[in-house]
């Protein structure tokens, strides 16, 4: 009679491999903290990307919609709706570009201002709370390294 194959059984999982990979790695740490930013977010209806627009608009008023599709690697086609509901939402406004004449430059309105002033307070402090393993030095030093990964 022949025995029947043995089918191996897992207590716990071997993850060694996995975490000797940059990706892995940096892709687990962004989930922990992009769950407490959707929380967090939700009080500003914001998603990740809405935040990060309206971020930009905040920081660079004027900007166009071409310059913000490079600064977040973002197609025009997906950027259009976004800067349409941010404009109905009363947080941005387009202007007549004062360069050129066939853009439009966005521009923070007082509520989009307001709403942003919290949102990033918000921001920078859900990062502390979903990193407490860190210490600021720590946390500036991970910044720096995920920068040279990027840029």
């Amino acid at each position: 009679m022949d025995a029947k194959p043995q089918h191996p059984h897992v207590d716990k999982v071997n993850t060694r491999y996995l975490e000797t990979l940059l990706g892995y790695n940096a892709r687990r740490a962004a989930l922990t903290i992009i769950e407490v930013f959707l929380q967090r977010m939700a009080v500003y209806d914001l998603r990740i990307v809405d935040f990060s627009v309206l971020s930009l608009i905040i920081h660079n008023p004027g900007i166009t919609s071409r310059q913000l599709c490079a600064s977040l690697s973002i197609l025009a086609p997906n950027l259009v709706q976004m800067v349409n509901a941010l404009e109905t939402r009363d947080l941005i406004v387009r202007q007549p570009h004062p360069l050129d004449g066939r853009a439009m430059g966005l521009h923070p309105t007082p509520a989009g201002l307001t709403l942003m002033r919290s949102a990033e307070k918000t921001a920078a402090q859900l990062e502390v709370d979903s990193t407490p393993r860190l210490t600021d030095a720590e946390r500036k030093t991970l910044l720096q390294l995920l920068k040279k990964v990027y840029k």
